[in-house]
């Protein structure tokens, strides 16, 4: 029994509890046809972490979620946070291939998934020892369970908040009644882990990225302040919650009282407008690559959006052309251009008063958290220099899993003691009011013709021709050259040709900068959070002449 001033900790699981008693009947998750309020989403959660308990799942055991945006994947995170485990987001799109590599390396002892997925679920699940049970969302009539072990259906679970459960104990050793082992006095304190999320690796392998309670926390209340989020506040969300940004959505949302209106994709642009003006949207977070097909809509002036309040773009940098673009057709809507990576979180933001001043700034570093710029020896550099971003705060992540390493090339000393800081692995220079400025991976800086080219500074002049929606560029190694500058872009002009752009390209870059080969694409390849693959274009550009 807990003493009598027992201080509970501060979780992640708080945000839905805290906001289920404040507000029980608000709806707090409008995913398809299913809106749920705060109050029904927290009864589901806790049932779901019964579960959990009773197949055995403990303490900082790591769970994993297989599914697509949806009411069920939001449960089943809260439920695994409830449970005192770990949640794995996994991308929808993955493979079996590599969903195998994620559920071994962090030794996942229960997956969520859908029946639409068994056929990759399958073949991972029969090489992952550590897998317990699988646990099945879909119509039931159409699930072969066949190869999965210990299968359990999500519609049983979902029965469970009304009725006493019995899930075929004939068919399996298990059954599960309404006497609660859950408990509700939490071990995790907010120094634990509450999910890893896997990104890509240098190697090729994925990375899992190590984040607590406390770095989800600090980075959740440091966005809500500076977005000036409120209850009312509606956010429509297309982006993956295997995606750090697109999950973020859902936690700061449950964590201030809004709602959140989860979408799977943003294929359908039309449709997902007609769900913001419908849903009398607030917020409306996206990436380039969504911002890009917004501007390519030929009569996107026609709506008004008359509930929006602001955006966000994060990923990668939004061109100041379409930045330029978004603030015509939405004059009152503010636009906040940020920058983050997973090992952190977010990193900064530009006040939306600054957009148009400072449209290819990201801003300065985020409350509670210091940001500064170091040379090759490690040494703070003054104004307009360029050199490597290093972050201070709560929310630098613990390290990665399993990769001692590679932690220890990303977490460095700090000046204090006992402390590490995140060396970024990207190029900036600040200005002098305290500015940052993206340059470019350190991984895509490449020297052709003796010297060093930035992509981004190429891709910024391609974005600037009349027609072009997006532009990628990478460096093609080249006997004569080093390395030749080759250029990818999309165009929603049907008469645009590469001597076209070239002749831009000519007029506005210096020599060494100007691409030797252009490419005009239907489109670019894209990673599942949105940013460019510059690997699946360098073996498109093997073939390039």
């Amino acid at each position: 029994m807990a003493p009598k001033n027992f201080i509970k900790p501060y979780l992640i699981q708080n945000f839905l509890e805290e906001s289920a008693k404040r507000l029980p009947g608000k709806v707090a998750l409008i995913s398809g046809a299913e809106r749920l309020t705060y109050s029904e989403i927290d009864k589901k959660a806790n049932w779901v972490a019964e579960v959990l308990c009773q197949l055995g799942v403990q303490r900082q055991d790591r769970v994993g979620i297989f599914l697509e945006n949806s009411a069920e994947a939001v449960i089943a995170m809260f439920g695994i946070l409830k449970a005192d485990a770990v949640f794995i987001m996994l991308s929808p799109a993955m493979k079996s291939q590599k969903l195998s590599y994620i559920l071994n390396d962090c030794q996942v002892s229960v997956l969520f998934t859908h029946s639409d997925k068994l056929e990759v679920v399958s073949p991972a699940s029969a090489s992952t020892p550590s897998l317990k049970s699988i646990i099945i969302a879909g119509d039931k009539t159409k699930i072969n369970l066949t190869g999965c072990p210990n299968p359990i259906l999500w519609s049983e679970i979902d029965s469970f908040t009304q009725h006493s459960i019995n899930l075929q104990p004939e068919t399996r050793n298990n059954s599960f009644t309404q006497h609660s082992t859950l408990n509700t006095q939490h071990c995790n304190i907010d120094l634990d882990l509450a999910t890893i999320i896997y990104t890509s690796g240098s190697t090729g392998k994925p990375k899992g990225v190590m984040l607590t309670h406390l770095n989800i926390i600090s980075a959740a209340a440091s966005i809500i302040s500076y977005l000036e989020n409120r209850e009312d506040d509606i956010i429509l969300n297309t982006l993956p919650l295997s995606f750090d940004y697109g999950l973020y959505q859902v936690l700061m949302a449950f964590k201030f009282g809004g709602t959140v209106v989860l979408e799977k994709s943003f294929t359908y642009p039309y449709q997902i407008i007609q769900k913001m003006i419908q849903e009398e949207v607030t917020g409306f977070p996206g990436v380039p690559t969504i911002f890009a097909l917004m501007l390519g809509m030929k009569d996107l002036d026609r709506f008004d959006f008359p509930s929006l309040r602001y955006i966000t773009n994060t990923a990668a940098s939004l061109p100041a052309v379409h930045i330029k673009k978004l603030r015509k057709i939405l004059p009152h809507v503010r636009i906040y251009s940020m920058y983050g990576l997973t090992e952190c979180k977010r990193v900064s933001f530009l006040p939306h008063e600054e957009i148009d001043r400072r449209p290819a700034s990201v801003g300065r570093g985020m409350p509670n958290e210091e940001v500064w710029i170091v040379d090759e020896k490690g040494n703070r550099v003054g104004p307009d220099v360029i050199g490597e971003l290093v972050v201070r705060g709560s929310n630098v992540m613990r390290g990665y899993w399993g990769l001692p390493d590679e932690t220890a090339r990303m977490l460095r000393p700090g000046r204090y003691p006992g402390e590490a800081v995140l060396y970024t692995g990207d190029l900036f220079r600040m200005d002098e009011e305290g500015f940052l400025y993206f340059v470019n991976r350190k991984d895509d800086m490449f020297k052709t013709k003796g010297k060093l080219v930035s992509p981004r500074e190429i891709e910024e002049c391609l974005c600037s021709f009349e027609g072009v929606s997006d532009a990628a560029v990478i460096g093609k190694p080249d006997e004569v050259l080093g390395n030749a500058v080759l250029a990818f872009v999309c165009s929603d002009r049907d008469d645009m040709t590469e001597k076209d752009v070239l002749k831009h390209c000519l007029c506005n870059l210096e020599d060494h900068l100007v691409p030797e080969a252009i490419k005009i694409v239907s489109s670019l390849p894209r990673k599942s959070n949105g940013k460019i693959d510059k690997l699946a274009l360098k073996y498109a550009g093997d073939g390039a002449d």
